[in-house]
């Protein structure tokens, strides 16, 4: 249990920039098996969130909490899978072949595909979540964020890490995400998931389980999708590739839930 639980640590430790306690005993490998508990960190990350959001809406207008909700998750992960979106915007939108995606990808310059690309992504993903039912709002974000990093791990399962120079920050995760481990996670990230479900009103349960349904099949959707372009691109994936099936899962899992719940309320 204190070997999982310096894991969990070290996942956070990456994925945030929450204080994080010296992990003494930590083995050198310890960051490469950490991945199983992404998921567990993405509930936190939501929670956190939602907490914010909350503690808005007592003053302020849904879309003003969301923005405040919005801006708190970015301080919190250094807008560390934003970053890796806008970097894929700029290479795969920029460059013909593969060494070419890769070298833009490379580059800490944001170019004019990955400032529109960003744009976009936080200006569809604000205007959704400002949409969501106040109901169903703390499991929808927190499911969001457990689901995208899920979703986005699936591609070290599945791909082969390109990347060839030692100073990548993903190259330590590369061929060490296995199906046990990926199960793992997912349901390590479900059982995060499920005490936030059950305080939902019992009568917007049927409509919550609909649109989380939806937005699973869609965030899958869409990570299958970018991952055969990746594939088709450059021949596996990048720690840009994670951050980028991660946003791209997570606007997924938001814009399908919030689908489910309007076609729903209209009928």
């Amino acid at each position: 249990m204190k070997r999982q639980f310096l894991l969990f640590l070290a996942a956070m430790q990456f994925l945030t920039r929450l204080p994080v306690p010296h992990l003494d005993g930590f083995q050198a490998n310890g960051l490469s098996r950490s991945a199983r508990f992404f998921p567990l960190v993405g509930a936190l990350i939501g929670s956190i969130g939602v907490g914010v959001w909350w503690l808005g809406s007592m003053c302020f207008p849904p879309s003003v909490a969301v923005g405040l909700m919005m801006s708190a998750s970015l301080l919190l992960t250094g807008a560390f899978h934003e970053d890796g979106f806008a970097d894929v915007c700029d290479g795969f939108g920029g460059g013909r072949t593969r060494d070419a995606v890769l070298s833009i990808m490379k580059d800490s310059r944001v170019g004019a595909y990955g400032a529109i690309g960003i744009a976009m992504m936080l200006g569809l993903k604000w205007s959704i979540l400002a949409s969501h039912p106040r109901a169903t709002f703390p499991a929808i974000v927190i499911g969001a964020h457990v689901v995208s990093r899920w979703c986005a791990i699936s591609l070290i399962w599945r791909l082969r890490y390109v990347r060839t120079d030692t100073e990548g920050k993903s190259k330590a995760f590369a061929d060490t995400v296995g199906a046990a481990d990926w199960w793992l996670s997912g349901a390590l990230g479900a059982l995060a998931l499920l005490p936030v479900i059950l305080l939902v009103d019992p009568a917007a349960e049927p409509r919550l389980a609909l649109a989380l349904l939806a937005a699973l099949a869609l965030s899958a959707a869409s990570t299958l999708l970018a991952g055969a372009y990746f594939r088709i691109r450059i021949g596996g994936y990048t720690g840009d590739c994670l951050g980028a099936a991660q946003q791209l899962a997570e606007l997924s899992f938001l814009l399908a839930a919030l689908g489910v719940l309007a076609v729903i309320q209209r009928t």
